[in-house]
C-alpha cells in the first residue's frame, strides 16, 4: 500500500503496523496529500480542511511520531514562531516482513479486482488470480529497476509529484534494452490474459457499465 525524514526520496518503507492504522483515517490521508505537495502550517491545513487547528495538531503529532510528517522549517512572525510541516515521502509503502508483505500485496490486488465490477468489468477476485498478478508485477519491477528511477526522480525538488512519476516512467523505458522491453510488453499481455481469465468464468453474470 500503496501511498520519509529524507525528502530527497520519493518512497519510504514503513514497517510499524501502527503506521498502517494511522492512515486508515480519512483526515490523516488528506493531510498527507496536502503535505506531499507543499509545506504548510497547522492553521493553513485547518483552513484547507475546514477543521480546527487543535484537531489538525492532534493528527500531525501522531503522524510525526510515526515518521510520516516532519518539521520542514520554522518562521518567526512578530513574537510568534510558525512551524511548517511536510510529508516525509511522496509515496509510502507498508511492509511487515517478506511474508506479510506478499500477503498485503495480494490483499491490495484483490481489493483492486473487487473494484472492477463497479467500472463495468466482472472479474472475480480469487486468491489464485491475485497471486499470479502479484508475482507478475514483482517480475516486471525487477526487470525494469523502476524503483531506482523513482528514488532518483524524488530528488528533483523543482519538479512536481506527477511530473516526477512521468519522468521515472520515461527513464525506465529508455534504460531497458530492446530484449527487456519486449519482455516487459509480453508481461503486460500476460497480465491482461490473467485478468480476462477471471472474466471468462463470470461472463454469464457480467454487468453492463
Amino acid at each position: 500500500m500503496c501511498f520519509l525524514g529524507d525528502r530527497t526520496k520519493g518512497l519510504k518503507v514503513l514497517t510499524d503496523p501502527e503506521s498502517f492504522q494511522l492512515l486508515g483515517d480519512e483526515t490523516r490521508r488528506r493531510i498527507i496529500y496536502l503535505l506531499r505537495a507543499k509545506e504548510m502550517t497547522v492553521s493553513q491545513i485547518a483552513s484547507e480542511l475546514n477543521l480546527t487547528p487543535q484537531a489538525i495538531y492532534h493528527h500531525i503529532r501522531k503522524m510525526k511520531g510515526a515518521d510520516m510528517v516532519e518539521v520542514a522549517r520554522e518562521e518567526r512572525i512578530d513574537h510568534f514562531i510558525e512551524t511548517y510541516y511536510r510529508a516525509t515521502a511522496e509515496v509510502f509503502h507498508f511492509s511487515h516482513g517478506e511474508q506479510n508483505k506478499a500477503v498485503m500485496a495480494e490483499e491490495q490486488t484483490k481489493q483492486a479486482l473487487d473494484a472492477l465490477p463497479r467500472l463495468g468489468f466482472d472479474v472475480r477476485a480469487s486468491d489464485e488470480i491475485a497471486k499470479k498478478l502479484v508475482a507478475l508485477e514483482q517480475r516486471m519491477m525487477n526487470l525494469t529497476h523502476k524503483q531506482a528511477y523513482m528514488d532518483k526522480a524524488g530528488g528533483l525538488d523543482d519538479v512536481d509529484f506527477f511530473a516526477k512519476q512521468g519522468a521515472a516512467e520515461y527513464a525506465t523505458m529508455l534504460a531497458m534494452s530492446d530484449k527487456e522491453f519486449d519482455e516487459y510488453c509480453a508481461s503486460h499481455k500476460e497480465m491482461r490474459s490473467i485478468l480476462k481469465s477471471g472474466m471468462s468464468s463470470a461472463k454469464g453474470r457480467a454487468k453492463k457499465p
